[in-house]
């Protein structure tokens, strides 16, 4: 900003004067609002107080404890005050710092919780993953068109429980069109339960009012939380 320069007509002198930025005006006015509010309260609680002792009952004046005690419950109600503003902006630079380290993960891949097939950009090689909820003795993959009609099946044989990911020849798949997978897993003739997970690029990283989110290119918004890995 320019500053501004007024002679003053009387006495002639000259004084320059700096306009101040609105940001840092609205700054300054919150900080004294917050300050003036406290100092008010504390202001009112003590004339109470001391009208509270010039119109007390001299046969029962008020005892020092009761006095005591509320001289604390207003430090402490200031002081609850404070810790909140404190807190607010800590959470405010906890966000910040979160998006600004979630950045690395642009340009990476994750998985996330679907059943589409990750193709390869030359074709030739189609992935995925799943979560087992406990130990299979036999577990297969299954590639499905979005009609449903199982195009090709991966053996895995036993599985431990937890996350695994697989990879498939996809050169003779059909090209250019989307495909599904599911994977089938079982102890004898109980079935075991399995999470479909599959391969997803992050594209860009925010904050939102659930916290970190990032920005999948197959899967849209997603909170940070859903990742269950990054590849």
């Amino acid at each position: 900003m320019t500053a501004t320069t007024a002679t003053t007509a009387l006495t002639g002198t000259t004084k320059t004067y700096t306009p101040t930025s609105s940001a840092s005006a609205s700054t300054d006015a919150k900080s004294s609002l917050t300050t003036t509010d406290a100092s008010e309260q504390q202001d009112k609680f003590l004339k109470l107080l001391v009208a509270q002792m010039n119109n007390q009952d001299p046969m029962s004046p008020m005892d020092n404890a009761q006095m005591t005690s509320q001289i604390a419950q207003i430090n402490t109600v200031s002081g609850i005050a404070q810790l909140n503003d404190t807190m607010k902006s800590m959470s405010t630079q906890m966000s910040a710092m979160q998006v600004l380290q979630a950045g690395n993960l642009v340009g990476h891949s994750v998985l996330v919780e679907g059943d589409k097939l990750a193709v390869s950009a030359d074709g030739k090689t189609g992935a995925g993953g799943f979560d087992l909820a406990g130990k299979a003795a036999d577990v297969q993959v299954q590639v499905l068109t979005t009609g449903g009609r199982v195009i090709d099946t991966l053996s895995m044989g036993a599985l431990e429980a937890g996350q695994h990911s697989f990879q498939v020849d996809a050169s003779a798949y059909p090209s250019g069109t989307p495909l599904r997978f599911q994977a089938v897993a079982s102890n004898g003739t109980t079935a075991v339960t399995s999470t479909l997970l599959m391969q997803d690029k992050v594209m860009a990283v925010g904050s939102g009012t659930d916290g970190l989110t990032l920005t999948l290119q197959g899967n849209g918004v997603k909170s940070y939380s859903s990742v269950r890995s990054v590849l």
